[in-house]
């Protein structure tokens, strides 16, 4: 097999939440009129999964790929029953739900599926003043927290932090949350679709749940929640490379993400699968066999089996599955970061309460 750059098909979501931000602010192509929600640009979601596009692999779907090819495609040692990343562009032109994700113990027991779902978000775009919902105040209770849900008082027990341009927000499973109006963000997260929200509307058409079925929502909610986490926006840890920076936005089990801003040709070894999203102007990515190009608002899958690229130049997003000493720390120790310093940026539990 000769392994090469894959470009994929992504589904779209035309939430009500959803505006025109990916197509103005990106320059996404080929997205319809209408408003848009999000475009998953890597997915192996059940029913919502990606198809190659190009190359002696078009047709082929990202899940066929992983269970053929898992030490070639995802990295050496794989086992799982999907690719484990999910990536998105999402417009929050309007609010998104209230809403949090189970953890792996809960998606295993409650929902029959192999993980949940721990993500973050990358502030691509932010009106001044935007703020988040990330979290449950200190010292609020099930029983007022639900009070508050029915009430749609969201303020009264959730915990809003201001947010700008480049933060990264890393929101576990389990965790109460919701953004927008006013952003734009790219996601990663583990590949999972399963969520609770405390709305009483339905996310896909604004249409009202049955009062009866937005209640029983709210109490699946409470007993999927965590309590305790308070995900706060951070910065990243920057490092530099002559003109080059890579940005360590986050880094945790399940996933590291990255920005790499790139004044000249950049060289990059890698042993595990890579996701570039491109945030700036077109760039290239050369490879054993050739090129690739990528253009705005584009996502490449780079397999495992590739081992090393170029890339021409620009501004991109870089996702992984990280080995967290090899890949994260040892970077950031090298570059001078002091190890408290590392400590305190890599989430490195999976269990949150």
């Amino acid at each position: 097999m000769e392994w090469y750059p894959l470009k994929l098909t992504t589904p779209v979501r035309n939430h009500v939440f959803g505006g025109q931000h990916i197509q103005e602010h990106l320059g996404k192509k080929n997205l319809q009129p209408r408003p848009v929600a999000e475009t998953w640009e890597v997915s192996d979601v059940e029913g919502s999964g990606a198809t190659v596009k190009n190359g002696d692999l078009a047709g082929c779907t990202l899940r066929e790929l992983t269970l053929e090819y898992p030490d070639e495609v995802v990295g050496q040692g794989w086992k799982g029953p999907h690719f484990p990343l999910l990536t998105k562009f999402i417009d929050g032109s309007g609010m998104l739900p209230v809403h949090l994700h189970a953890d792996d113990e809960t998606a295993r027991r409650k929902h029959k599926q192999p993980n949940g779902k721990t993500e973050a978000w990358y502030m691509l775009w932010v009106a001044p003043g935007t703020t988040i919902l990330a979290g449950v105040k200190e010292g609020i209770t099930k029983d007022e927290l639900r009070a508050a849900l029915l009430r749609q008082d969201y303020d009264a027990v959730m915990s809003r932090v201001e947010v700008k341009m480049g933060d990264t927000v890393y929101m576990p499973a389990g965790v109460l949350h919701s953004f927008g109006p006013d952003t734009l963000i790219y996601e990663i997260e583990q590949t999972s679709n399963i969520q609770q929200t405390a709305m009483p509307w339905q996310m896909e058409n604004g249409e009202p749940y049955p009062k009866e079925e937005w209640h029983q929502n709210i109490e699946n909610l409470l007993d999927e929640i965590h309590m305790k986490p308070q995900p706060k926006p951070q910065p990243g840890l920057l490092i530099k490379d002559g003109d080059n920076q890579r940005l360590f936005c986050c880094a945790g089990p399940y996933f590291a993400l990255e920005r790499w801003k790139l004044q000249s040709s950049y060289r990059h070894s890698f042993q595990g699968a890579l996701i570039l999203s491109n945030i700036g102007e077109g760039t290239e990515v050369k490879y054993k066999g050739g090129t690739e190009q990528l253009g705005k608002a584009e996502s490449l899958l780079l397999p495992a089996a590739l081992g090393e690229v170029e890339i021409a130049g620009g501004e991109v997003l870089v996702g992984y599955l990280p080995d967290l000493e090899r890949d994260v720390k040892a970077p950031l120790r090298a570059a001078g970061y002091a190890e408290e310093e590392i400590e305190g940026f890599v989430h490195e539990q999976r269990v949150y309460e």
